[in-house]
């Protein structure tokens, strides 16, 4: 079977329901749950024969200090004793394949002055404002109501209400848009269109319509000027509003770089690995998460299980094996992360790790991880995090060769550009190096978001 990587159980969430995993979580006892609930024990019996010790001295304040010390180390013990699989030796289970070592290339897609303009126009368009008084331009967003007749009777698809709209841009015939210009809000003109003997609808093909038209609202576009800019940005100037996004978008493109980097370390030593044999319990529990999910899912959809399979076009037999199929490469990757987690003495408590939730809660565009853990369950969330945690490792012990991609063409040194400002992607810069090469620390430093 094709090995490929898996978004673990949190991933799942997304795809079917959000509040099937929260009810998971509420139903269910994770492992740094189990953990601490063991820990707690054995404090609650340390402390009883602590207490008795003690009751004769009467060093109460003592007692209370050597209770929090107590509970402070068996509270980091839990933390780092958090693991994926119920197995301890997993070499027993899977071969891992080389993870120190590898050659990877992180390649940044080039931000064109194209890309600028594109995403100033977007900005400008979400800073449009109401026109009260004045009437329409080209260019303008318009919503309006309309009604079309065809020798005094409707036609279907001949009425809109609440349309929006691109003054220029409607997608009608061009004397549907020009009929409009000048109108002010408020106003209703009536618009008498001669559609073309090919146009695309045949009902009104070759006959003329007349249009019943109400202006709505619109909204207006604004220039870009150094007043706007200023009006509405953190810097002066039309040149300076043009340098900060062109730096936004560059940071967005190498975060997007570094998502690709992680996967294709990881992927690799996925495709290198092999599982012996799958751990049952793991296994069955994986099972049994990915069918409450589908089950979730299924009745939110109003169905029962016969209609969402023959709503799938698949049978029982074969919805069992997607399963099964789905739980092993779960599985699989579980075992694969906590072995090299294991050999190289990683765990969810290190601050590397720690530093890795700012990542994770920016990807699910949550508040931070408190809030991740409320919607997917802790031990979904200890999954993803380990999963972030070893990729990491595996970049940091890599030769990354840092690229600028566009199309399938790699550029070998982004800084530079050919007389028409374009990427080249043959030619050496003036030092003579090819490749800038790094472990990836740099940039997985600059663009990871801390969360407090």
């Amino acid at each position: 079977m094709k090995k490929k990587t898996v978004l673990v159980l949190l991933a799942m969430c997304v795809a079917f329901s959000a509040a099937a995993c929260g009810e998971e979580k509420e139903s269910g006892t994770s492992v740094s749950e189990a953990s601490e609930a063991g820990a707690a024990e054995e404090n609650t019996s340390q402390e009883a024969e602590a207490s008795a010790a003690e009751e004769e001295s009467a060093e109460a304040d003592a007692e209370e200090s050597t209770d929090t010390e107590e509970a402070d180390s068996a509270g980091e013990t839990s933390a780092e004793e958090v693991r994926l699989v119920s197995v301890d030796d997993v070499s027993d289970y899977v071969t891992i394949g080389g993870y120190k070592g590898l050659e990877l290339n992180n390649v940044v897609q080039p931000v064109s002055d194209d890309d600028i303009d594109a995403e100033i126009e977007y900005q400008l368009m979400n800073s449009s404002e109401q026109v009260a008084d004045g009437t329409l331009e080209e260019g303008d967003i318009a919503t309006v109501n309309y009604t079309a007749t065809i020798d005094g009777s409707e036609f279907d698809g001949g009425s809109q209400e609440n349309y929006e709209f691109i003054v220029g841009e409607s997608g009608e015939v061009e004397d549907f848009d020009n009929g409009l210009l000048g109108m002010a809000k408020g106003e209703t003109r009536e618009l008498t269109i001669s559609f073309p003997a090919d146009y695309y609808n045949p009902n009104v093909a070759g006959q003329t319509a007349v249009y019943e038209v109400t202006l709505l609202q619109f909204t207006r576009t604004p220039e870009l000027t150094d007043e706007w800019v200023a009006a509405n940005t953190d810097v002066k100037t039309v040149d300076e509003y043009r340098e900060s996004v062109r730096k936004q978008l560059e940071d967005s493109a190498d975060l997007l770089a570094s998502y690709d980097l992680y996967a294709a370390a990881w992927t690799e030593v996925m495709d290198g690995s092999e599982v012996k044999e799958y751990p049952k319990e793991d296994l069955d529990a994986a099972i049994l998460a990915y069918q409450e999910l589908n089950e979730q899912y299924i009745r939110e959809a109003g169905m029962d299980m016969n209609e969402f399979l023959e709503s799938q076009g698949i049978s029982q037999e074969e919805y069992d094996e997607e399963c099964t199929r789905y739980a092993e490469a779960k599985v699989e990757q579980n075992l694969i992360v906590q072995g090299i987690m294991d050999a190289e003495g990683l765990s969810l408590a290190d601050p590397e790790t720690q530093q890795l939730t700012g990542r994770l809660v920016q990807e699910y565009g949550v508040a931070d991880i408190n809030a991740l853990t409320e919607l997917y369950g802790e031990q979904e969330v200890n999954e993803s995090l380990a999963l972030l945690r070893v990729e990491k490792f595996i970049v940091d012990n890599a030769t990354v060769n840092q690229m600028v991609g566009g199309g399938d063409d790699l550029a070998v040194n982004e800084d530079y550009m050919d007389a028409d400002g374009a990427y080249d992607t043959g030619k050496e810069d003036t030092s003579g190096d090819y490749i800038d090469e790094g472990s990836g620390d740099e940039m997985m430093e600059e663009d990871i978001v801390i969360a407090d």
